[in-house]
């Protein structure tokens, strides 16, 4: 009997067990093997564990009820008979270091948290033959384009011509920046950047930060609170929301700040406050002796009070 055949006899519980571990809110950490020359994934069982005692877990409708390790070990053996999942164990790699390792079916099937399992199920596919069909439709609609209606041609022209456009301006003003720069290089040492953050990590997006802290919360209302911000003539106000100039100045370096020591005449409160709590307060031995009490040591004659 096939793999295919076991899931179809699975229960709908063990199916939503099963469908909340091969989905990305488990957080299990899935490992990539080869099995007959074929890429597959596995887990460990402690992962699977973890999984199952995790809040995302409870909130997974028609699943049984997980409280303790031992009840999460019950349950996931009783899923090994389906073949959605199924142990092995892990050999060397297939090929250099970082390759896939050669893993293989053992024979005894018995879950254990230590002990590695392969997934034979895939979950869901929708979203897969889902994207196949768009990109079918996406290709038939371009080997189509001479059928297009004019108006539709037209329209795809119109934004063909805007994107170069864009991508034209893009390079101009990247190009126009850096003769800006190197002439203010030589003019207004160190140089200022027009656009300083034309090529950050993540660009002029970043300064759209200030909806979470300006704008009502709203689409409506943050497009109003946008353009409003943009069509203020306060040049201040749009230079705050996207910078348009920069002093080419490196990167302040971060230093630890070292504590100072208490200046000698500090008071108790003082030398507490400067030194985080704890300080050594020195005692003046009144003895004329020159060596510290603590350290003399003298032997008295005591009178016996029974004599």
């Amino acid at each position: 009997m096939s793999t295919a055949e076991h899931q179809a006899k699975a229960p709908q519980d063990v199916r939503s067990v099963v469908q909340f571990l091969r989905s990305s809110k488990s957080g299990m950490k899935i490992r990539v093997g080869a099995l007959n020359g074929k890429r597959i994934d596995y887990f460990k069982g402690k992962s699977a564990i973890k999984a199952l005692l995790s809040p995302a877990y409870a909130k997974v409708k028609h699943a049984p009820k997980v409280t303790t390790e031992a009840e999460a070990e019950t349950l996931l053996q009783t899923i090994i008979p389906f073949t959605f999942y199924l142990r092995i164990e892990r050999g060397g790699p297939s090929g250099s270091g970082s390759s896939p390792r050669h893993v293989t079916v053992t024979p005894q099937q018995a879950f254990a948290p230590d002990a590695y399992f392969a997934w034979f199920y895939e979950g869901p596919q929708w979203t897969t033959y889902a994207g196949g069909l768009l990109m079918v439709a996406m290709m038939l609609a371009g080997v189509m384009f001479p059928l297009w209606p004019p108006v539709m041609r037209l329209g795809v022209w119109y934004i063909s011509i805007a994107m170069l456009g864009l991508i034209g301006a893009f390079f101009g003003l990247a190009i126009v920046r850096l003769i800006f720069y190197v002439i203010t290089l030589v003019v207004a040492s160190p140089g200022i950047w027009i656009f300083p953050k034309l090529f950050a990590d993540v660009g002029v997006v970043s300064d759209l930060n200030q909806f979470h802290y300006h704008a009502p919360g709203s689409v409506f209302g943050n497009m109003v609170w946008l353009i409003d911000h943009l069509t203020d003539c306060d040049i201040s106000k749009i230079e705050s929301f996207i910078p348009l100039w920069e002093w080419d100045l490196p990167a302040k370096k971060i230093s630890k700040k070292k504590k100072g020591k208490a200046p000698a005449g500090a008071t108790s409160e003082e030398k507490l406050a400067s030194n985080g709590g704890a300080f050594i307060e020195e005692v003046a031995d009144e003895s004329p002796d020159s060596r510290p009490g603590s350290r003399s040591a003298r032997v008295e004659e005591v009178p016996d009070e029974d004599s």
